[in-house]
């Protein structure tokens, strides 16, 4: 069973100086958030919110404006207090941790990127990098060859005498990556990071962010308000709404099953051909089958791209296997245009 590094149960923020008065009248009469606001002049920020992060996952929390996806990040190092709930990391109950190991947490165990980096701007790249590290009292040796090499992992080289004001948007926020990789975290928190970057320049830090995160298998929570990006690069997405989350899944899961028409809404759009696999559309097989030993043979991890690509050099059905290469299912062309047109079939 893969170990969960992050785990929240029924966290609740209510933002406002009767908070206490509004959480319990919460549990006692169900008031809704605009009731909370009303009668409190309280705001609720996040909602009996629950989930569960495993190692090596990137987590993403996805959601407009005010969902309440940035204020819920900030509960994991604890930035913000919870009203209610729980939450534990690395096996920790941050709500148990005094001053001194909270920030033992935040400095070598917890790292975080926000959307605006606040880079030093009187140090250097590498003096930048290296801070954390000058916060827990590493010699100078040790910071710049750490930094060194946190450079090297976001094709930093060669710049590591420039100041922030020298670089591009891009280049800053990659020294806001190698900042946090520095103190070796075994969890990195990134409130949308890339959100304020050029849509060539995003896309080449998040592939560059997903294959570092791969190599050094690092658990992340990943906020962002674009679907596109949250499907690119989590392993599984939380929807939020109105401080609540409405759905967890796979970006397939998503896709493909809606909770509810809010996440409709926000998927519609959506392109399925790299997203829905042959596992999620095949039917069965049938002793009533016709003679398949002629039909192609394809995993059932192959999406709808590479169905495709199949289905156009044959006139028999696909036989799907499993990772034992044992036949588990067929697709035929009528099967593969449902999958297409509405992602399962």
């Amino acid at each position: 069973m893969t170990e969960e590094v992050i785990t929240l149960q029924n966290v609740w923020k209510i933002f406002g100086s009767r908070d206490i008065e509004a959480m319990k009248a919460i549990e006692s009469r169900g008031l809704t958030k605009p009731e909370v606001l009303e009668e409190f002049s309280c705001v609720v920020g996040i909602a009996d919110c629950s989930f569960s992060v495993k190692r090596g996952e990137i987590f993403c929390v996805m959601g407009l404006s005010g969902s309440g996806k940035s204020t819920m990040v900030r509960h994991l190092n604890r930035l913000i207090e919870p009203t209610a709930g729980s939450i534990s990391v690395l096996g920790k109950d941050m709500m148990k941790l005094g001053g001194d190991a909270l920030r033992e947490m935040r400095a070598k165990h917890i790292g975080m990127v926000f959307q605006h980096m606040a880079l030093l701007p009187h140090r250097t790249v590498l003096d930048n990098v290296g801070f954390p590290l000058q916060i827990r009292g590493e010699p100078k040796s040790r910071r710049w060859e750490i930094s060194q090499k946190c450079l090297e992992m976001v094709d930093l080289v060669g710049y590591e005498d420039r100041f922030p004001r020298e670089l591009s948007g891009g280049m800053q926020q990659r020294v806001g990556l190698a900042r946090a990789l520095a103190s070796d975290p075994e969890v990195l928190l990134m409130d949308e990071p890339f959100s304020a970057l050029d849509p060539l320049i995003r896309r080449q830090l998040q592939e560059q962010f997903m294959a570092l995160s791969a190599e050094l298998n690092k658990t992340t929570v990943f906020i962002t308000h674009d679907l596109d990006e949250a499907i690119r690069i989590g392993n599984r997405i939380a929807i939020m709404k109105d401080g609540r989350i409405v759905q967890i899944g796979t970006p397939e899961e998503i896709v493909t099953n809606p909770a509810d028409d809010y996440v409709r809404d926000f998927v519609e759009g959506i392109s399925k051909l790299k997203l829905v696999f042959a596992h999620s559309i095949m039917q069965p097989l049938e002793s009533s089958d016709s003679d398949l030993s002629s039909s192609p043979r394809v995993h059932h991890g192959t999406d709808l791209d590479q169905l495709i690509d199949v289905a156009t050099t044959t006139e028999h059905p696909i036989v799907i296997q499993d990772d034992n290469n044992q036949d588990v299912g067929v697709i035929s062309k009528s099967t593969l245009l449902k999958g297409i047109q509405g992602g399962k079939a």
